[in-house]
């Protein structure tokens, strides 16, 4: 039997996300990494870590590892480097992930493509035009022998991302290429499978009438209206926080360039609320999910340091009996600390404990996002 990675936000967990479990476990046991409380388009997750972990434990995954808010909150990239070194971490021989394509030798042979001499070439032309770093990739590679539209999808691209990580790592594993069924990414239509952005809308709006159609009852039992977070909560805060930063802390945040961190600087001192910084902010080389991960990163404190490099320790989030057992073959092979208790930090190198207080500050300030906040201390305190 094998051991299948899976990399997730779960935000929150549905049934597309239980279906995809359901597919792994038949294959062996199942390896989840999940976002921390920070996710990839420069918010707050629906709800906290802990509770999405207990979701993925009911839907069938035999362990949950963390991936930590450097990498959760960042461009797909660095995303899938962090969610594939924990995998390789934890033992895993295969990745399964869902794709608008489905087919895992057309994503290799597009990553294939992207590191060739002639995929850069076309890449630095279409980034001369001042469009978005997704869709000079897109036409770049379209002109260097990709597919039409295989870049369209965002899914296929996540999955790009995990192929070219592997190979960064070194890591050799089966690549298992699932068809995304019902609606797309961020779609608000209704289908079979709906997106994880309109079961959030909902949740917000405490809809649990809607969100049982596509959310398993024991599953959505976990996200209770207290539990919901909402990263508006926190506009005052952020806005709080940097306009006492100095200059110099914008730009060595990570992914930033063309001296945006200039526009940053300037849209602080009149911004009067959230989205009103996010629109000053605006340049058209930028996405609005990267502004907002810039502001987000500024927010907790998060640098440049660990931008794209592989994690430097596992954390365990939760297991099940089958999860413990691989759990001890993986520790005793593992090139990486695999943690499963605080306690376990203090004998880690400097960059590991680095990357533990800045985990620690994101809880801290992910816990003022809910209806009713929590205190800090929580990375210390919860089994």
């Amino acid at each position: 039997m094998s051991v299948v990675g899976i990399v997730a936000e779960f935000n929150p967990l549905h049934k597309g996300h239980e279906y995809l479990i359901n597919l792994a476990k038949k294959q062996g046991t199942v390896v989840v990494c999940i976002s921390g409380n920070f996710v990839q388009r420069g918010e707050t997750a629906i709800a906290e870590k802990r509770i999405r972990a207990k979701a993925a434990l009911k839907a069938g995954a035999d362990i949950v590892l963390e991936l930590p808010v450097m990498w959760s909150m960042s461009t797909a990239q660095n995303f899938a480097l962090g969610g594939i070194s924990a995998l390789k971490a934890a033992g895993c021989d295969k990745i399964m992930f869902g794709c608008e394509c489905g087919d895992a030798k057309t994503l290799i042979d597009t990553a294939e493509i992207l590191q060739t001499p002639r995929f850069s070439e076309e890449l630095s032309k279409e980034l001369e035009k001042g469009i978005t770093f997704a869709k000079a990739r897109q036409n770049a590679a379209e002109r260097a022998g990709v597919e039409k539209d295989i870049l369209a999808g965002a899914n296929n691209n996540l999955a790009i991302e995990y192929i070219l990580a592997a190979k960064s790592l070194d890591y050799s594993l089966e690549f298992c290429a699932v068809k995304r069924v019902g609606a797309q990414h961020d779609s608000f239509e209704e289908d079979e499978f709906v997106s994880a952005s309109l079961l959030r809308a909902h949740l917000k709006e405490n809809d649990y009438d809607f969100c049982k159609k596509y959310i398993s009852e024991d599953i959505l039992s976990l996200f209770s209206c207290e539990n919901i977070s909402d990263v508006s909560r926190l506009e005052r805060a952020i806005l709080s926080v940097l306009r006492v930063k100095n200059p110099a802390d914008f730009s060595i945040l990570p992914d930033i360039s063309e001296g945006v961190e200039n526009k940053l600087i300037t849209a602080i001192k009149t911004a009067k609320g959230i989205d009103d910084l996010f629109d000053k902010i605006k340049v058209k080389r930028y996405t609005l999910a990267r502004i907002r991960r810039l502001v987000l990163s500024a927010f907790i404190g998060i640098d440049n340091s660990f931008f794209m490099k592989p994690l430097p320790y596992v954390r365990v989030l939760g297991f099940n009996k089958k999860g413990e057992a691989q759990l001890k073959k993986a520790t005793a092979n593992a090139s990486i600390p695999i943690i499963t208790r605080v306690s376990q930090v203090k004998d880690l190198d400097t960059s590991s404990q680095k990357v533990f207080e800045t985990e620690c500050r994101a809880t801290d300030l992910f816990l003022l996002s809910l209806s009713i906040p929590g205190g800090t201390g929580l990375e210390y305190t919860s089994k």
